[in-house]
């Protein structure tokens, strides 16, 4: 039998392995423990995304913005699309003359030539239903109409010429949100609002 203080050379092994994990948690224990609860902080990336976010606000904006002011005519904001009983539009203020949007009758004025002014509630519901109105003002015009027939009359469906003896301008087109006035014949700017506007529904 060995003596107490004699050890083989296995035994000197696993003491030296035991005081090398001693050493080893001393050492852990006096060196910086990582920090619990918030968590490291991430501003670089949340100022990267910040900014990629506000540049596709910014450009989204301008292409809407670039878009509508290339498109013919002017934009009148909307009254929306409230259904009334026939005869009510007398008290409805509506926001341009002729109207481009607003409360209105149920009901449609047939699409093409019209040679009577046409209901203003009536008016508004083919231009929701993607209609494009063309209208004027002169009492004694027949070149004028003939040649508004011609370009209406190219359109089987969603546009119409009617008189409008109470506006201001002489020729207006409209359409749902949009409106163009003007004094003399024009038949490119006539067919280019007409070829922007027709046929597209504004039910919501």
């Amino acid at each position: 039998m060995l003596p107490p203080t004699t050890f083989t050379k296995a035994g000197e092994r696993r003491l030296a392995k035991k005081k090398a994990r001693r050493r080893a948690r001393a050492s852990g224990e006096a060196g910086a423990r990582p920090q619990k609860g918030r968590p490291p902080k991430r501003g670089g990336v949340n100022l990267a995304l910040g900014a990629i976010l506000a540049v596709a606000v910014l450009a989204g904006g301008y292409y809407f913005y670039s878009r509508s002011s290339s498109m013919p005519g002017q934009s009148v904001p909307s009254l929306g699309n409230r259904h009334i009983p026939q005869g009510a539009d007398a008290l409805v203020q509506y926001n341009s003359d002729p109207p481009t949007s607003g409360p209105h009758y149920g009901s449609l004025a047939p699409w093409g030539v019209h040679d009577r002014p046409i209901p203003k509630g009536l008016q508004v519901h083919n231009l929701e239903d993607g209609g494009v109105l063309v209208q004027y003002n002169c009492s004694d015009c027949p070149e004028l109409v003939e040649k508004l027939r011609k370009i209406v009359s190219r359109h089987p469906t969603h546009v119409i010429l009617a008189p409008y003896p109470s506006m201001k301008s002489r020729i207006a087109l409209t359409a749902w949100g949009r409106i163009d006035t003007f004094e003399e014949f024009d038949e490119k700017r006539i067919a280019r609002f007409i070829d922007a506007y027709r046929g597209i529904d504004h039910h919501r």
